[in-house]
């Protein structure tokens, strides 16, 4: 069912981008927009891992430095046939883990000082497993696809207003100007959308990596009170939606968030506990 609500939301931006792309750009402008925000996006999505450990001053761990992470996530890749990916450690009391990497034999899975201190083994394992299904899923993968085609749909749009201005002062049509507004936002929408659906799909599939979907929520719990008595101080609000929670708060982060509500996470993964004989 995830699978095929990321499909559904990945062709909608698609139907969108050719839509955008016809009425403001013609086929011509739309591919040199797809092209300028493929290149910025999969340049990314090759450096992104080695940039984003840095911004966090991830320092990373063998199996005499952090034991408890490290043998942890050994077992849990071995059960999710996964490659062993990379391990770190982020120096923040903020509780909180993240995955990165292209594939998963460049992996590396991340997590805060303050998770290992406020986990417990069986959550500290949900929220791993829950990590793991991301590399599994590809879900950098996905992430940047989505991202190409919305920036692809903000390069046009960008287009469009200029477009649209010099209309307007000569007496043009205003609408336009509306329509190059609003694509973008609609765009970005739809990738938040997607962000949603992969974590839904991440929770079911740490799950089963673990078999642990309870421990799985009541570590959410634990992480939405850790992550508000203690939020990321230093971070990028840009980085969210790599996160297992949202690491802040404030302005429209609510709105526009990159991931659901943890109550229905909780909710979804107590079924699935009904469901497999777990509870």
């Amino acid at each position: 069912m995830n699978a095929a609500r990321t499909f559904l939301l990945m062709l909608t931006l698609t139907v969108l981008f050719v839509l955008v792309g016809g009425f403001f750009a013609g086929r011509q402008g739309a591919i040199v927009a797809l092209a300028i925000a493929a290149i910025l996006n999969f340049i990314m999505y090759w450096t992104s891992d080695k940039l984003v450990l840095r911004r966090y001053r991830a320092h990373e761990i063998g199996p005499g430095d952090e034991p408890r992470l490290y043998n942890m996530v050994s077992r849990l890749s071995r059960q999710a046939g996964l490659p062993m990916p990379r391990v770190f450690v982020i120096p923040d009391r903020s509780p909180n883990a993240f995955a990165t990497g292209r594939d998963p034999k460049h992996a590396a899975v991340a997590a805060t000082q303050g998770i290992l201190a406020l986990l417990d083994d069986d959550e500290l394992e949900g929220v791993m497993a829950h990590e793991l299904a991301h590399v599994k899923h590809r879900d950098i993968l996905t992430g940047t696809i989505a991202a190409t085609m919305a920036g692809a749909i903000a390069v046009i749009a960008q287009m469009a207003r200029f477009s649209a201005y010099g209309r307007n002062r000569q007496g043009g049509n205003a609408g336009l100007l509306l329509v190059a507004i609003g694509a973008p936002l609609a765009a970005m929408l739809i990738r938040m959308a997607i962000s949603r659906v992969r974590e839904y799909s991440a929770d079911r599939g740490g799950s089963e990596i673990c078999a642990k979907p309870l421990a799985l929520a009541s570590a959410l719990g634990k992480l939405q009170r850790g992550v508000k008595q203690t939020p990321m101080a230093h971070g990028n609000p840009a980085h969210s939606h790599m996160f297992i929670v949202n690491p802040f708060f404030g302005g429209l982060q609510k709105l526009f968030s990159t991931h659901p509500p943890v109550e229905e996470r909780i909710r979804r993964l107590k079924a699935i506990a009904q469901e497999s004989g777990l509870a």
